[in-house]
């Protein structure tokens, strides 16, 4: 995939998390705590396809995780290889910041 095709990607999915928001009754603030550490937008074109990739993936699990939290159950299993991937898009730098967080 190339790296405008990511972006628009990472536009799409954060359009859908938007929407998802409003018809939820759990807004899922919590399930996107991952993604808005990364501070990483699909705005900022200069950032490298490495990180949009993990910003896709990461928000891609959010989603997961706020479909599955809110009687779509069958997502948890999808939320979960979601996080695999995200986690291989990591940098070891990446990798430490998250362990000191949580």
């Amino acid at each position: 995939m190339q790296k405008d095709e990511l972006i628009q990607l990472h536009t799409f999915l954060l359009q859908l998390r938007t929407h998802l928001e409003d018809m939820v009754e759990n807004d899922g603030s919590d399930d996107f705590i991952s993604y808005e550490k990364l501070d990483i937008t699909p705005y900022q074109v200069y950032k490298s396809k490495r990180e949009h990739k993990l910003a896709v993936f990461t928000l891609s699990k959010g989603i997961a995780d706020l479909l599955s939290n809110n009687d779509c159950p069958g997502l948890k299993k999808i939320s979960n290889r979601l996080d695999q991937m995200s986690e291989r898009f990591k940098t070891n730098r990446e990798k430490k910041l998250y362990q000191l967080e949580y």
